[in-house]
């Protein structure tokens, strides 16, 4: 596997080290972190760190072809993000007990000035109808003036009809008391106590410290997807499996990986975290791929 120059992985963590002064601010939903804010989004992207985009588009929200915020991270670009000091959880400033209130009183009166809006629209649809049926049947006036009359002292606009807004264009979070205290506890939620998810984010460190991109391989058998540049300008070149050295493999997973990297013409890493800290990387290929 070819790895950047020595050189070019300094000048890289130089880059990180400045660049850590910006702290991102996580949003968490359950245990998921989230970026809303489109700073954040630049700060972590230059940085080397993709995520996975969540969110509809306000303009076409219908579709799940070009997606928006929030960004998902995945557990290791976190647990970096935390490590060097470049995150941190977003006070839940909407979320208490006055904001809550506030936000409640003012959805409430905007309902109620849309209900008033449509009931005298709806009154004057009525009485548009009823004009035209009185003058086709040609009626006399004063009975035209006293079916009117009579409309708009009976008539009444149900709460049921009312036509809601639904707005795509802000995100707004709001959660029951219990996720409330939940998503108040001590940050980080999740605990990185697994030798599994330990190898993950050796071998994600790794990678990453090397100038290497990396997202979800969960398509194609693997971990991680590891591009050398950005993934919007280059395909992937790797596909990394985490193991633990003491981990056993069975010889047919092996060959079914391999397989796979080979039909998607990506080679295949196995990777394994060493005592010393280093990672040991094993590729693996079809002799007959060029």
């Amino acid at each position: 596997m070819e790895a950047p120059p020595c050189s070019q992985v300094e000048e890289l963590q130089q880059e990180q080290e400045h660049g850590s002064s910006l702290v991102v601010g996580l949003s968490l939903c359950d245990s998921a972190p989230l970026l809303w804010r489109f700073q954040d989004l630049k700060t972590v992207r230059s940085n080397s760190l993709v995520g996975a985009l969540l969110g509809s588009l306000p303009r076409t929200p219908r579709q799940n072809i070009r997606l928006g915020r929030p960004l998902l991270l995945m557990p290791e670009e976190e647990r970096v993000l935390r490590e060097h000091h470049g995150a941190a959880a977003l006070s839940a400033r909407n979320q208490d007990a006055a904001g809550a209130a506030q936000l409640r009183q003012r959805y409430e009166e905007e309902q109620q000035r849309s209900l008033e809006e449509q009931s005298i629209l709806a009154l004057e649809d009525r009485k548009s109808a009823l004009l035209r049926a009185m003058t086709s049947s040609s009626g006399s006036d004063e009975a035209l003036q006293c079916r009117l009359l009579a409309l708009e002292q009976n008539f009444s606009f149900p709460r049921s009809a009312l036509a809601v807004q639904l707005s795509t264009a802000r995100a707004g979070l709001s959660h029951c008391q219990e996720a409330r205290a939940f998503l108040e506890a001590d940050w980080p939620i999740r605990e990185q106590d697994s030798s599994r998810r330990d190898a993950r984010y050796q071998v994600f460190r790794d990678l990453w410290g090397r100038g290497f991109f990396l997202t979800s391989a969960g398509k194609f058998g693997g971990d991680f997807l590891v591009y050398p540049g950005d993934p919007l300008r280059f395909h992937a070149h790797f596909i990394a499996v985490c193991l633990t050295l003491d981990e056993s493999i069975c010889m047919l997973d092996v060959l079914s990986v391999a397989r796979l990297g080979s039909n998607v013409k990506k080679t295949v890493l196995l990777c394994s975290p060493a005592p010393d800290g280093s990672v040991h990387y094993t590729s693996l290929q079809w002799s007959g791929m060029m």
